[in-house]
């Protein structure tokens, strides 16, 4: 994951008419969903968008993941792209490029859109997710907003496309239990919708060497 042509290489990819999709986030979906990430969504549903960030530092591809604070509304502690809500009239890619800022002080100016992903029916919590994949050529100065985020996690990208650092864990949630795929960063386990993004990304770097 070396490669400086990589945002050329995703770009192209993500313009052509057939994304990895579905196949590709089952991979990372927990159990006892049973394929509902695909919808149809309910007419509760909110829109939002989040951005995978792509920049190299130090010779390899990384990308900003963010902890949420543990007192947020929605998805608490969670492990996320950075992302939100999609404001009345707003465009996805603006939305994307706006929550970027406003959680990593990131301007949109310096980023570069490469495409879009898979969207993603979060239905716990009635969430219908636009995932897009951008670049920068260095590593931001990051200003994490303390507001919403408890931690910032810079992982590599080569950790995420590594077997190795993948497996299953149990889980509780609302007196059921069941079994999620993750990805292991460190102490952090990454998974949910965000690695089921993840994984589609993982399925479009792995057409082609990077």
């Amino acid at each position: 994951m070396t490669s400086d042509v990589l945002p050329e290489l995703l770009a192209a990819r993500l313009a052509a008419s057939a994304l990895p999709g579905r196949a590709a986030q089952r991979r990372f979906e927990p159990e006892l969903c049973y394929g509902r990430h695909a919808g149809p969504p309910s007419d509760r549903v909110r829109s939002a968008a989040v951005l995978a960030l792509l920049y190299s530092h130090d010779g390899k591809w990384h990308l900003p993941l963010t902890v949420r604070r543990a007192d947020m509304a929605t998805h608490a502690g969670q492990i996320s792209l950075p992302g939100g809500l999609i404001e009345p009239e707003e465009s996805v890619q603006h939305a994307a490029l706006r929550e970027l800022e406003e959680e990593l002080g990131v301007p949109a100016d310096g980023v570069r859109l490469l495409g879009q992903l898979t969207p993603i029916y979060v239905f716990v919590t009635e969430f219908l997710i636009f995932p897009w994949v951008a670049s920068v050529s260095q590593r931001p100065d990051w200003k994490p907003n303390r507001d919403e985020v408890a931690e910032l996690l810079e992982v590599p990208l080569a950790l995420v496309c590594d077997p190795s650092h993948h497996g299953r864990h149990a889980r509780r949630q609302h007196g059921v239990e069941f079994t999620a795929p993750h990805i292991q960063s460190g102490r952090h386990r990454i998974w949910g919708a965000t690695a089921m993004i993840l994984g589609e990304l993982m399925a479009a770097l792995a057409e082609f060497d990077a």
